[in-house]
């Protein structure tokens, strides 16, 4: 018989892992409870299985907790489940799915004898179905109790997840990674687009002239490692371009010419790093 599962926060996170375990035989979905009814039966009605709850209290016992609520509300939420189920949580297995924030926010029902544990999906969940179909190899970084990840981890692998240890010490900094290799990664092409449509090529184009660049770079980033796939004035050691081209740059916007001068010390270490390796 499958392990017992509810869930609080039944967001785009929650209501997919939701369906995959569900769907799969691996956890069966009890209790959900969200912010209203109204949401709670849309979640249900998405996960194919489950029953709507009212508040805290009335969630019945079971194997395994999932907090899909916002980060600033786990360490409120554990608070809060922990004081409506009492004694209710020994052994349980309660996690989050933050990629900002450690397992020790369920502090407060570590201490009530649950076992807790963190596991971060990464990748967007901005379509839920879409995800839910194409979840297979989707990694996942986990931390907290071995006994809770003992009992976590077969079960993400059995919808298809790859789970890769991390120190929850240095969660902030893991979360941070991915702001770079997504968000920040975004800004700096948007920086890029700009620039073009500065020199007068029209916007439709210039997303033109930069695709080729951007994708055969990140091919090249992943392929062969940064420092070797790193191109450039900077990687040449150009300096009286890079000093005109930062020039030019603070004198059109001053915030992407500051990005740019920001940019520049990683980059040179990125390219002392290439010399080294030549």
């Amino acid at each position: 018989m499958a392990s017992t599962l509810n869930l609080i926060g039944a967001g785009h996170v929650g209501k997919v892992l939701g369906r995959l375990f569900s769907h799969g035989g691996i956890l069966e979905v009890q209790d959900v409870l969200t912010r209203s009814q109204a949401s709670a039966r849309a979640a249900v009605d998405f996960i194919g299985a489950g029953q709507v709850c009212a508040d805290l209290a009335a969630l019945r016992p079971a194997d395994i907790w999932l907090l899909a609520v916002s980060d600033d509300q786990i360490a409120p939420m554990a608070a809060a489940l922990a004081q409506a189920q009492q004694d209710k949580l020994r052994d349980a297995v309660v996690f989050h799915c933050s990629g900002a924030k450690a397992s020790n926010e369920l502090q407060a029902l570590r201490d009530r004898g649950a076992l807790v544990a963190s596991v971060h999906p990464i990748r967007s969940f901005a379509d839920p179905d879409a995800v839910a179909l194409d979840f297979t190899g989707t990694y996942c970084g986990t931390e907290g109790d071995a006994a809770a990840l003992a009992r976590l981890t077969p079960a993400f692998e059995a919808i298809g997840a790859r789970p890769v240890p991390i120190d929850a010490a240095a969660k902030t900094v893991y979360h941070a990674a991915a702001v770079f290799a997504s968000n920040y990664l975004t800004t700096v092409l948007d920086a890029a687009l700009r620039a073009y449509q500065a020199a007068g090529v029209p916007e439709h184009v210039a997303r033109e002239l930069a695709r080729p660049l951007a994708s055969e770079t990140m091919a090249n980033v992943f392929r062969l490692g940064p420092a070797a796939a790193l191109s450039g004035p900077v990687a040449r050691g150009d300096h009286a371009t890079v000093a005109r081209q930062q020039q030019a740059l603070l004198e059109w916007d001053e915030a992407t010419g500051k990005l740019y001068e920001a940019l520049l010390p990683l980059t040179a270490d990125l390219a002392r790093r290439k010399r080294a390796g030549d």
